[in-house]
C-alpha cells in the first residue's frame, strides 16, 4: 500500500552554465522522470509555458539535448502577488549509451510537459534463451 506524501514547493533549479547564451532571460532544468521497460527508456520531463513551437529536441554525438523557451510577451503587464517559480527557458542534455536506438527516438509534448521515448536496440533487448 501506498503511503501518503505531503506535497512540497520545489524551487527551479537554475542552469549555470560557462556558454554564454544568445536568447536572453534565465535558463533552468527541467525536473525529470526516467522510466524503463523491456523495449525502451521514457523521459517525462516538465516544461511549463513551453509551446511545441518553441521546443527543440536533437541528437548530435550521442548527446540528446531538450531546449524550451518561454515567450516572454505572455506576461507582459502582469504583476504577480505570489509566484512559486520564476518564468524563464529551460535547458537539458542526456548522454546516450549505444544501447539506444538513436534513429526511432520520439517526443511529444502535451500541457508543458514532454515525453521522449528512447527504444533499446535489440541486442539491449532482454530475451528468452531456449534450453537444449
Amino acid at each position: 500500500m501506498a503511503t501518503p506524501q505531503e506535497l512540497a514547493v520545489r524551487d527551479k533549479k537554475e542552469l549555470v552554465s560557462k556558454e554564454e547564451k544568445t536568447t536572453p532571460g534565465r535558463y533552468y532544468v527541467p525536473y525529470g522522470d526516467i522510466y524503463e521497460t523491456d523495449e525502451a527508456l521514457t523521459v517525462v520531463l516538465e516544461m511549463p509555458g513551453v509551446e511545441k513551437k518553441d521546443l527543440d529536441v536533437s541528437l548530435e554525438n550521442n548527446t540528446l539535448r531538450v531546449d524550451g523557451r518561454i515567450e516572454f510577451s505572455k506576461y507582459d503587464g502582469l504583476d504577480p502577488l505570489y509566484t512559486e517559480y520564476n518564468v524563464g527557458h529551460y535547458t537539458r542534455s542526456f548522454n546516450l549509451s549505444n544501447k539506444i536506438d538513436q534513429e526511432h527516438i520520439s517526443a511529444q509534448l502535451d500541457d508543458g510537459v514532454l515525453i521522449l521515448t528512447l527504444p533499446k536496440g535489440k541486442e539491449a533487448q532482454p530475451r528468452r534463451i531456449s534450453i537444449g
